[in-house]
């Protein structure tokens, strides 16, 4: 006799619909975490952006006026093109591009031979570490009392710093004023590249660990590989990793640049506000603010936001166009 087999039934599942949650709900506990962020954000930034926008459009120059005792008049333009007719201002604009071109092109420069050399695994790779990246600890202030020690603009006997050590290494005649230089002493830009220098020994260590980072992000399967192939030293870094490290050679450029834009305090530990041969737009608008010319000084920080601006935003769209 045949028993049949009964076979279990499978229980059924139904799924329970999905309970609708309005817009609100859906968004209301991460605009909760945001909103002290955005409230700060809108009021410390682009609040103050809004009122330096607004002051620099007006006549506000004397401390009676900002302190509400005379009267304020819209004037629209007017600051900006007295700004940009001014030589002064215009000297310091074309000692800022010069300074930035110096900063950024011996920073990266010197950033990347010092990447290039620790990428060569050196037993003593940690000590030089350390040293390269011992100036970018330091502050702006303490690093500008130390250069102005080192480039110290008397000559001859009396001479001290770098000065010094040309006269005791025979090449006396590089001696010249550096920062203090009167009017440039006949050679165009060399109180401003004399800023620069420390800049330069103050930020390659930073630009150092950007590109060892991204030396050592480049497995060695694909050194190996090129080496394999016939690939010489100079065409593995030509055509491997230099192409690779194309992202943070950008990203290096964007953050030297906006520091450059930025320059204050170093200048004013080296030489003070009151050198010609030094000024850019920041000390510019500290002159005005000490003068309690306030509608150029916020004519001068707009403007310095707008080539902030110029450079910073293509940088933004770059990024978010590789996410996406």
């Amino acid at each position: 006799m045949h028993t049949k087999t009964m076979s279990t039934p499978t229980p059924v599942y139904h799924r329970k619909p999905t309970k609708f949650v309005p817009r609100f709900k859906r968004y209301a506990p991460p605009l909760a975490l945001l909103a002290p962020s955005i409230i700060l954000i809108g009021i410390f930034v682009y609040y103050l952006i809004f009122r330096a926008a607004h002051m620099s459009m007006t006549n506000m120059e004397t401390a009676e006026q900002a302190a509400g005792n005379a009267p304020v008049e819209f004037v629209g333009l007017d600051n900006y093109v007295t700004l940009l007719r001014d030589q002064d201002f215009q000297h310091s604009l074309l000692n800022l591009l010069l300074y930035t071109v110096v900063f950024i092109g011996g920073t990266m420069v010197l950033g990347f031979f010092w990447a290039w050399l620790l990428d060569r695994r050196s037993k003593a790779e940690g000590i030089f570490r350390s040293l390269f990246l011992f100036p970018f600890a330091v502050s702006s202030i303490a690093a500008g009392v130390v250069w102005k020690w080192l480039l110290n603009p008397i000559q001859g006997a009396d001479a001290t710093g770098v000065n010094r050590l040309f006269q005791t290494i025979g090449l006396g005649g590089l001696q010249n004023g550096w920062t203090n230089s009167p009017d440039n002493a006949g050679s165009p830009g060399i109180g401003i590249i004399a800023v620069a220098i420390p800049a330069i020994w103050q930020m390659a260590g930073y630009v150092m660990a950007l590109f060892l980072a991204g030396f050592r992000g480049i497995s060695n399967e694909m050194r190996e590989a090129a080496r394999v192939d016939g690939a010489t030293e100079w065409q593995l870094y030509r055509h491997v990793l230099f192409p690779q490290l194309s992202p943070v050679a950008l990203s290096a450029l964007i953050i030297l640049g906006h520091m450059s834009l930025k320059v204050f305090d170093l200048v004013m530990a080296l030489t003070g506000h009151a050198v010609y041969a030094t000024q850019v737009p920041a000390i510019t608008l500290y002159n005005f603010f000490k003068k309690s010319q306030y509608g150029s000084a916020s004519a001068v920080g707009i403007i310095l936001l707008v080539i902030i601006a110029i450079v910073i935003i293509p940088y933004l769209i770059h990024i978010a166009r590789e996410d996406k």
